[in-house]
């Protein structure tokens, strides 16, 4: 075997080794990838399926459910295309399924009490990650500019609202203390905290009734009364426990100015 055919040779071998080596690595970083896909989107679905399962109920308006919805059977989508190796069906026949139910009105979940600070900010936790998945959904075109603002407000006045709960709840147990400026304290708090959502009726309304109560109170304070007078009086705990189901209120709140 001459020169020029042994170098010929080598040189082959040296480029099919080359070949050989790209498209291993080319096959690994494809691997890789789509690893990382699947896990992005069972994470995406996951964290959906925990908002809507944790949120509480009182909080879900049919339009949040309905985004989780989508965000999760986007992802069970992209999971199918991937053939990733998960129950990818079964979630797709549960999330149907679910989905039905709130377009036929009969998703019901149960409210949750906003008694400690524990529970208010892990509340909060879920709404500003909520807020996240919209936000994402916007800027990935997958909803539009305007169902997406309706939408974030909405999340925004629930945030404020889960802190406004938690200082209702707290007034309410110093009334039955007979522990009156410190009830009225709280419903202040609770008046500053709806008073951050200027620009929803349904925010506005709650500070008009939290002022009232506090004239309430005040007056009670001054006059001496005791706490059974104080309780007999509110008409704001009854309205409060049923505020986002006010559907008199809800037909004028208009999130889009």
């Amino acid at each position: 075997m001459d020169t020029t055919t042994i170098v010929i040779v080598l040189a082959a071998i040296v480029t099919i080794s080359i070949v050989v080596i790209v498209l291993s690595q080319m096959r690994e970083k494809a691997r890789i990838e789509r690893a990382r896909k699947v896990t992005a989107q069972e994470d995406a679905y996951n964290r959906a399926q925990r908002l809507l399962s944790e949120i509480p109920g009182q909080y879900l308006t049919a339009d949040l459910k309905l985004l989780l919805i989508k965000r999760m059977e986007e992802a069970c989508s992209e999971l199918a295309a991937l053939k990733a190796n998960l129950p990818v069906k079964k979630w797709q026949e549960s999330t149907l399924q679910i989905k039905n139910q709130i377009l036929e009105k009969q998703d019901s979940r149960p409210p949750v009490k906003i008694d400690s600070p524990e529970k208010s900010s892990y509340v909060k936790e879920l709404l500003q990650n909520l807020f996240k998945i919209i936000e994402g959904m916007h800027k990935s075109g997958r909803i539009d500019a305007g169902t997406a603002k309706k939408n974030l407000k909405y999340v925004l006045f629930l945030v404020h609202k889960t802190h406004a709960d938690l200082h209702v709840f707290q007034a309410r147990d110093y009334v039955r203390q007979n522990q009156i400026r410190k009830a009225i304290h709280a419903y202040h708090l609770a008046s500053t905290e709806m008073g951050k959502s200027r620009d929803n009726p349904l925010a506005m309304k709650a500070v008009k009734s939290f002022r009232t109560r506090i004239k309430e109170l005040e007056a009670l304070s001054n006059e001496g009364q005791d706490t059974a007078s104080a309780e007999s009086q509110s008409k704001l705990d009854r309205e409060w426990d049923t505020f986002l189901h006010d559907d008199e209120w809800k037909k004028k709140a208009d999130y889009d100015d």
